[in-house]
């Protein structure tokens, strides 16, 4: 192991273990409370170390994982997967999701909801309404 892969920045991390596709939206995701090390709130530059935990929490997906090695730099998703190994209940969380369908509560079928221009303009045409 190099010096260089002793110290690894937690936005870089993130980035090389393609849980954010570019280094700017893993900052902005730690910036903005969205990723947790060991329960606590961070800062993009803090130093990770093997055997924390991160909690991960995006608009997609809710994970937490230990470090198992370090990298500073991006390589394939097989290389990637193993800088980390996700946690017991985090597994177990994600499939009471899939299950219950809770992260499918901003779907929905097309056609339901509000009506879209050209269903409104003809709606308007069928019912001779000629106000707004």
């Amino acid at each position: 192991m190099t010096e260089l892969e002793l110290k690894c920045r937690l936005d870089k991390w993130l980035w090389a273990a393609r849980f954010f596709k570019t280094r700017s939206l893993a900052t902005a995701a730690i910036e903005t409370g969205k990723v947790h090390v060991d329960g606590d709130r961070i800062k993009p530059a803090k130093e990770v170390h093997i055997a924390q935990v991160i909690h991960i929490r995006n608009r997609d997906f809710e994970v937490e994982v230990s470090v198992l090695a370090l990298a500073n730099i991006r390589k394939g998703a097989v290389d990637a997967t193993l800088l980390y190994g996700e946690t017991a209940a985090s597994i177990t969380r994600r499939e009471n999701a899939k299950v219950t369908g809770e992260n499918d509560h901003a779907l929905r079928d097309r056609g339901a909801g509000r009506p879209t221009k050209r269903q409104l303009r003809d709606i308007k045409k069928f019912t001779g309404d000629t106000f707004s």
